[in-house]
């Protein structure tokens, strides 16, 4: 199939304002370059505005919530260059696909174990009901209940999960193809290539904090660089080292987790939990606020967990929908190639 040509290289009497866009010996034409900065631009805000207004708000599930929608919104965007480019399936060169389809299947295999995750979490709230239903009662047989089931909460949610620490080996795997395929004689090649390599770059970053915040420890956080002839590297490097220094920050202080909101449904635990086995007595007004804190927290953990849990599932449905059309094209153009080898064959015969 023939491609379009880019027009011929234009003259510049002060130098060629593209030359900041793409490393020396390449070139793009206008058209191109304004859709490749486009793409980028955007980007670039999209990772703005997820920069953290505080130190509280990182590690929230409302920030986390936010950081997967603008995965979610970073990959709409790459499907919406690719259809600017006009750059059928049928054109892309083998590598690329390869590449596509098999960081395309890691990133489900992530967000499988990420939704695995929130799940585990999510199961601990039916401890914190349990607990809420006893201490509603001021009998020590119903104190008892509530303190066992306080402390099945603390081990369920002190549990590891094993897919996480697979999280680290899938996402090291896809840093090795970060800068992988090299293109060569195709303009609009490289832009995509570069587009994806931004998409790539921002996943592995969201999903190896998610990776970091899930495992209780910052000891395998990354720390990624970026050319700064990037139009969103300067982005990108103030959000990761904000969110990674933070991170490391609270792990260095001994917190076991990140998490705001199952950091403050915890520390409410620890208040909780010895006034209930020691009794009540004269802290009948703390005891009666920290209960009704406790319930507050719980239920703001719970609800956290749930939209986060659905955003991770939206994101997932966007990964699958964009391989599932990639492979519906690809077979597609294997079937008009062989009915014209076809057509070819009867015609000689």
């Amino acid at each position: 199939m023939s491609r379009p040509q880019d027009p011929h290289r234009p003259s510049f009497p002060f130098g060629n304002p593209f030359r900041m866009i793409m490393p020396k010996g390449s070139y793009l034409s206008p058209k191109l370059t304004e859709l490749l900065n486009s793409f980028e631009e955007s980007l670039a805000q999209r990772l703005r505005m997820l920069m953290p207004a505080d130190r509280e708000e990182i590690l929230s599930l409302l920030w986390m919530k936010r950081a997967v929608e603008s995965l979610s919104a970073i990959h709409t965007d790459i499907k919406t260059l690719i259809t600017g480019l006009e750059l059928p399936v049928s054109d892309w060169d083998e590598k690329w696909i390869d590449v596509y389809l098999d960081n395309s299947v890691k990133l489900l295999d992530i967000c499988i174990a990420f939704s695995s995750e929130l799940s585990r979490l999510s199961q601990g709230h039916l401890f914190l009901q349990c607990a809420l239903h006893n201490l509603d009662c001021a009998s020590s047989k119903q104190f008892v209940r509530a303190c066992s089931s306080l402390d099945g909460w603390r081990q369920h949610i002190g549990s590891k999960n094993p897919r996480m620490e697979n999280c680290f080996s899938i996402l090291d795997n896809l840093i090795k193809t970060l800068n992988l395929p090299k293109i060569k004689n195709s303009s609009k090649g490289k832009v995509l290539m570069r587009a994806m390599y931004g998409v790539k770059v921002v996943t592995v970053f969201v999903c190896n904090v998610f990776a970091a915040a899930f495992s209780g420890s910052a000891e395998k956080l990354l720390d990624l660089q970026v050319e700064e002839i990037r139009l969103w590297a300067e982005a990108f490097a103030g959000l990761q080292g904000f969110v990674n220094g933070e991170i490391r920050s609270i792990y260095s202080s001994g917190k076991a987790t990140v998490l705001k909101e199952l950091e403050a449904v915890d520390a409410n635990v620890k208040k909780l939990y010895p006034i209930v086995q020691e009794g009540v007595g004269e802290e009948a007004e703390a005891y009666k606020n920290s209960v009704s804190d406790l319930g507050k927290r719980a239920e703001k953990l719970s609800q956290g967990l749930d939209l986060l849990a659905k955003e991770v599932d939206g994101f997932f449905q966007i990964v699958l929908s964009g391989r599932d059309a990639l492979l519906c094209n690809l077979r597609v153009g294997t079937n008009v190639t062989d009915q014209l080898q076809e057509k070819k064959n009867v015609e000689v015969r």
